[in-house]
């Protein structure tokens, strides 16, 4: 179920039929009997067929002005004075100045009654100003509270939850402090928070109220497991994440304090509590997102010390966030992280999961670059990328998908059965579990199909990267965006344009975008080359990184298809390596069990390819120095060897 909202901007809508299951982490779930087969959807950015234009600060002070409305200029939102303040069940009691409670995203439009609650977008705010929004000033417009069935189980376990000192074994809580590392945490500093202990499944729970502290809005439990010598967290979150967002603290923040420290993890914001005597609020998605619906509690703070952690994944997420909040008021309070900035192994980017063979070759997943993607027709080249981009979304990169050639539902549930590894057409007792953990991911979707503007995608493109903190973006495929392009009758100048576009949106916003073009039309005997890319050579020169699916469509069994990674500029690393497609699971990176991972081949002086290094597992790493024809392919000895 896809739901555009006005203005083209998503939200998500969730209709849960549930069959009995026991939640991954351990929690029970309120469950309604019935079969499963329960409707999801990911976030959706929808086109519309006239796309409404992005609103800039600029206008927005225009619109004001021309309506006689008074306004101050903020750090990243315009205050004004809220029409919805008669709808208001909280006027005078959350600390908020009335009289310019109101307010207005300076990068969306997008508004928040602080005193009303009441929000929307731009041209809701529009509508209500011109008299058309009446329903608005009747409080129509009020923050959704969360849907009963996740109410009723934050209620059940917040009451199960006890607070830590109030264990009756002193044994247990002394356990629970030791594996949460709240040896040092004051009782005071817990009870100020109100963390409480779910005993039955061994969980912090951390609580988020509605500002003012006026009634519980959400959970999130945090487990400890065993791992080897060290301890891994574990989060689970009710509303489910992307649903609802509030900030940890929140309810504890006075309306005259200035200064505040941001954290990613609640119990950094307990310990830095009481060690700086400094106001804390933890977000609640860690260093994944800042949700620009959490902009307006953040607004009157003068100067907001990001504390998100000493890796270069924390580094970025502070740059990103700081862009959002204005960085002339953030700083950075762990000086350490810059000594961790030389790490090669961060630098070079998130590591895939599932295709251990692409790391060795591109070493990692950088934000800032291009990848070019090509393979030919019929060979699989949106199956690949849809693991590929999975396998990263499951590590926290955020995604944004654009399929212009095939429909959503048909890709979203390509991605759930490479995600379960398995057609869940065959379990579907397991059907929901899977689908809530799908939901679950940083994932998201245009609703674009066939031909579209670049100028609309970019726009959408940026829109996505505000507001869901977007690190990736997969375009499929780039002939799509050449049908509205009016600046040449050349296809080819067309085409460079729209390459160049994607060049500086990645550049621009620090996102990695990953671009599939089809190739030209070539024999099926041989092999695609770089200069096989449709176009000019612009596509090659501009890419970061060049990848090609090679399929031998004259051959059967392993070795028919491969990947080739024609280009690297991180570290000049190219190469190949043998991919087998699993129809169970939709997957290349899963070989079947029964089946050789690859065969020699003779070339055609009867001599026997030699085997990929024991230590490559596979992959064949060539150095991109060497000059066109010098790179060996033991895969395909009896093909013209691909230019560089």
């Amino acid at each position: 179920m896809w739901a555009p909202l006005r203005g083209g901007y998503p939200h998500r809508t969730l209709l849960l039929l549930r069959g009995n299951w026991m939640c991954r982490r351990g929690l029970p779930r309120s469950l309604v009997p019935g079969p499963p087969r329960r409707r999801y959807r990911k976030e959706s950015l929808p086109a519309l067929e006239v796309p409404v234009l992005p609103v800039t600060t600029t206008e927005i002070r225009q619109y004001l002005r021309a309506h006689g409305i008074p306004f101050q200029d903020g750090h990243s939102c315009l205050r004004a004075p809220s029409p919805f303040l008669g709808a208001s069940p909280f006027k005078d009691q959350i600390g908020v100045t009335t009289s310019y409670s109101l307010f207005i995203d300076k990068t969306t439009g997008r508004f928040l009654c602080m005193t009303s609650l009441a929000e929307g977008s731009w041209e809701d705010f529009q509508a209500s100003v011109e008299g058309q929004g009446d329903g608005a000033r009747e409080g129509v417009l009020l923050s959704e509270a969360p849907e009963a069935e996740d109410s009723e189980e934050v209620r059940r376990i917040w009451d199960r939850a006890v607070p830590l000192w109030e264990l009756p074994d002193p044994e247990e809580a002394q356990l629970a402090h030791l594996m949460f590392g709240l040896s040092k945490v004051t009782e005071d500093t817990l009870r100020r928070f109100s963390v409480r202990y779910l005993r039955s499944a061994r969980s912090l729970v951390f609580p988020w109220f509605s500002p003012g502290g006026l009634g519980l809005r959400g959970l999130k439990l945090l487990g400890a497991e065993g791992q080897g010598n060290g301890v891994r967290y574990v989060e689970t979150t009710i509303p489910r994440p992307g649903t609802y967002h509030n900030l940890f603290g929140l309810p504890l923040i006075g309306h005259r304090d200035f200064e505040l420290v941001l954290t990613s993890r609640e119990l950094d914001s307990l310990a830095l509590s009481q060690s700086t005597g400094l106001p804390t609020l933890a977000l609640p998605r860690g260093t994944a997102c800042l949700p620009p619906a959490l902009l307006p509690y953040l607004e009157q703070f003068r100067r907001i010390v990001l504390w998100l952690g000493d890796d270069l994944r924390s580094w970025e997420a502070a740059k990103l966030f700081a862009r959002k909040l204005n960085p002339k008021r953030c700083s950075l309070l762990r000086e350490e992280v810059l000594g961790e900035l030389s790490n090669v192994d961060q630098a070079a980017g998130v590591r895939w999961s599932r295709f251990q063979d692409l790391n060795r070759l591109l070493k990692g997943h950088r934000k800032g670059e291009l990848t070019v993607f090509t393979g030919p027709t019929g060979s699989g080249k949106t199956t690949f990328i849809s693991e590929y981009a999975l396998d990263l979304c499951t590590q926290g990169v955020n995604t944004l998908w654009g399929s212009f050639e095939i429909g959503n539902v048909r890709l979203a549930r390509v991605m759930l059965t490479q995600f379960a590894v398995g057609r869940l057409e065959e379990q579907l007792d397991k059907y929901d579990e899977w689908a809530d953990r799908f939901e679950d991911l940083p994932l998201y979707f245009m609703t674009f199909h066939g031909q579209q503007s670049i100028r609309t995608v970019i726009s959408t493109m940026q829109h996505a990267v505000y507001v869901y903190d977007i690190c990736h973006v997969v375009i499929d495929n780039l002939q799509f965006m050449m049908g509205h392009e009016q600046l040449s009758a050349d296809r080819i100048a067309a085409q460079d344009y729209v390459i160049g576009a994607f060049r500086k949106f990645a550049t621009d916003n620090n996102c990695h975008v990953t671009l599939v073009i089809h190739p030209r039309k070539e024999d099926d005997d041989k092999e695609l080359q770089t200069a096989s890319i449709f176009g000019s050579a612009k596509a090659s020169q501009e890419a970061d990184n060049v990848l090609i699916l090679q399929d031998r469509k004259l051959v059967t069994g392993p070795g028919k298809r491969y990947l080739q990674v024609s280009k690297n500029r991180f570290d000049g690393d190219v190469g190949v390596f043998p991919l087998e497609f699993n129809k169970s699971s939709l997957t290349f990176s899963i070989p079947p069990k029964s089946k050789v991972r690859l065969k020699k081949i003779k070339d055609d002086n009867g001599l026997v390819a030699k085997k990929p290094s024991s230590g490559k597992k596979g992959a064949v790493p060539q150095n991109s120095e060497a000059g066109p024809g010098q790179a060996s392919n033991p895969y395909q000895p009896d093909t013209p060897q691909p230019s560089r």
